[in-house]
């Protein structure tokens, strides 16, 4: 009897091994971690964000190896139609009901702060990559909200500063119609009356508008040294476009970006472009490293990359290793743990990201090149200047953001 006890106890401890592998298999694979990219996919910033986006979200969740605290990573994509309601609608069902973490791109001021209120409330990462409104880190902060890329303040402090210091001294803004504009043209009003110039007018444009000649017979009349479009993406395009047929280009008026993007510059090729200045956070060319990124993503989509698209890829590295570090999906632990965190990747060197949300990296000033100038594919800029990121954003204490502690 003993020895059949000895053999049935060796038999239950041979079968304890497999009844226990047997009940780990059966167990659920934990959801997936889902990344959503809301952008404009048809309309005037289609080519700026857009598929770019997903292509470029994609290849950091490849890049970083596809799990994260063994979940599988998906990436999906929405089109909010730049239009508020849109987007807000799609930001709640994924969070809601397809349990989305977070949410990256937006390239649309009025959008983004609608993402940004819901985001905030339901304690869920936006990471605007595509957003240019600083009130994101400012009055409309969020503890989860990370603006990543840009913003109209560092943009009119790289363009309008420079420009302002070429000795003009008029300025008349032809702006867009919504928040964007109206952030953009207030930021560089600022920098205008430090730098002693003067706006002598200003007109509003409804966004996607197709006929800007009442807009800018307004600037022509005007008698500025500069027409400034606080405008950006087929808006910006079509304005510079027009502005060439009134015979604005290479007139007495200096024309001048303030928020434009390399593959706006394509569009309207370097004869229609060439001597515009502008402020950029990311430009293909600039080394080893953005080249070597820039043509994986060309391959891929036979596209130029916008500086969207290469935050878009950066803001979702750093995601993923701030969850990989603090071993929790969380949002507001997660937010925490990138802020802890420098950035270094490809585009931005030691960067931070601060307690208003906004991560500090330099910016570049930029002069578009002539046809003759360029010497291949994508070869559109010349580098004027590097514009250190303490220089470039505005002050944390004077952004009115109320997560800041006021000392």
């Amino acid at each position: 009897m003993a020895g059949h006890r000895m053999i049935g106890a060796a038999i239950g401890f041979a079968l304890l091994p497999w009844i226990s592998a047997g009940d780990l298999a059966a167990q659920p694979a934990p959801p997936a971690l889902k990344i959503g990219v809301l952008t404009d996919m048809s309309s005037l910033y289609a080519d700026n964000g857009g598929q770019g986006s997903v292509v470029a979200a994609q290849m950091a969740v490849d890049d970083f190896g596809g799990t994260v605290l063994g979940r599988r990573i998906e990436v999906v994509a929405g089109d909010h139609q730049n239009k508020a309601d849109v987007g807000s609608a799609i930001t709640r069902r994924w969070i809601d009901n397809d349990q989305v973490e977070a949410i990256l791109d937006v390239p649309n001021s009025a959008v983004a702060l609608a993402v940004q209120g819901i985001t905030r409330e339901k304690q869920k990462l936006f990471l605007a990559t595509g957003a240019a409104t600083s009130r994101l880190t400012g009055d409309a902060c969020s503890p989860t909200g990370i603006h990543w890329t840009y913003d109209t303040y560092a943009l009119a402090q790289g363009t309008t500063r420079a420009v302002s210091k070429l000795g003009v001294k008029s300025w008349f803004f032809l702006s867009a119609d919504y928040s964007l504009g109206t952030q953009l043209e207030a930021d560089s009003r600022s920098v205008i009356a430090a730098e002693g110039g003067k706006v002598v007018g200003a007109v509003r444009a409804p966004i996607n508008t197709a006929d800007f000649s009442s807009f800018l017979l307004q600037a022509q009349a005007s008698g500025a040294d500069v027409i400034s479009f606080a405008n950006a993406g087929g808006d910006f395009i079509n304005s510079v476009k027009q502005a060439g047929e009134f015979g604005l280009s290479g007139g007495r008026q200096k024309l001048v970006g303030l928020l434009v993007f390399i593959a706006d510059i394509h569009s309207l090729g370097l004869k229609s472009a060439q001597g515009l200045i502008l402020s950029s956070a990311f430009y293909w060319d600039l080394n080893d490293e953005t080249r070597a990124w820039s043509k994986r993503f060309i391959d891929r989509t036979q596209k130029v990359p916008t500086m969207i698209h290469a935050g878009t890829y950066g803001a979702v590295m750093h995601y993923l290793k701030a969850i990989a570090s603090a071993g929790t999906i969380d949002g507001p632990a997660v937010a925490r743990r990138m802020k802890d965190t420098p950035v270094n990747d490809f585009m931005t060197r030691n960067g931070r990201i601060r307690e208003d949300g906004r991560l500090v990296r330099d910016m570049y000033l930029f002069k578009v090149k002539s046809p003759e100038q360029s010497r291949y594919r994508f070869d559109y800029y010349s580098t004027l200047a590097t514009i250190p990121g303490d220089d470039a954003f505005r002050a944390m204490e004077n952004g009115e953001c109320p997560l800041v502690s006021k000392k």
